[in-house]
């Protein structure tokens, strides 16, 4: 795909992501998202963007998940990008760790590692953020298309659903989605996690006493 083409099609994923965002208040979403106390933990994600890794671990990560990832993202800097975020934000410094391997199922799930894409809900990008985040942390909604942002907001609601449910994986995933009381989403979710992108999920996590 040449350059043109590929702009012509961010361009008409961004006029959708407008439409649809003009068009789809929280209320249509089902719940997802929306509780009240999400505010700040995503506040606090997005205001704590540097991330320090492991290079050891992180270098396995890469050794392991970069093949895996080649057959959904074609573009070489996108899949390092997705990579590199991913393990920085499942591992972020004074947060509760999440398995990174989860992570990318949610992504894989979501939206099949698209960043452009946007759901009949509205919810746009990587992970499938909704667009009433932006507005109200002061950020601009084109930005839920950037791969730092989007899977940092997602690794933050993620976290705190988790931790609402204590580590129910679960009912955490369906909370996520919007889709509390139904097993598929969830489903589709651990399937991909323990098939595909498993095997990583004990890196960077400190020794057990």
């Amino acid at each position: 795909m040449n350059s043109c083409a590929r702009a012509c099609i961010r361009s008409g994923a961004l006029l959708l992501l407008a439409l649809l965002a003009s068009t789809v208040d929280a209320a249509a979403a089902g719940g997802a998202q929306q509780d009240p106390e999400l505010r700040d933990v995503v506040q606090a994600a997005i205001g704590q963007a540097e991330c320090f890794v492991d290079k050891y671990d992180s270098a396995v990560w890469y050794t392991m998940m970069e093949p895996r990832l080649r057959g959904k993202v074609k573009d070489r800097d996108v899949r390092l990008a997705i990579l590199k975020t991913v393990w920085c934000e499942s591992r972020r410094p004074g947060a509760s760790p999440l398995a990174p391997g989860l992570v990318m199922a949610v992504l894989d799930v979501e939206s099949g590692f698209d960043r452009w894409a946007v759901s009949a809900a509205g919810a746009v990008g990587l992970m499938q953020v909704m667009p009433f985040w932006p507005e109200q942390l002061g950020m601009r909604r084109y930005q839920l298309t950037t791969i730092e942002a989007n899977v940092r907001m997602g690794c933050a609601i993620l976290r705190f659903y988790l931790q609402r449910e204590r580590n129910d994986v679960i009912r955490a995933l369906a909370r996520y989605n919007g889709s509390a009381g139904k097993l598929d989403y969830s489903g589709a979710v651990i399937n991909r996690w323990t098939r595909t992108w498993n095997g990583a999920d004990d890196l960077g996590r400190p020794p057990r006493a």
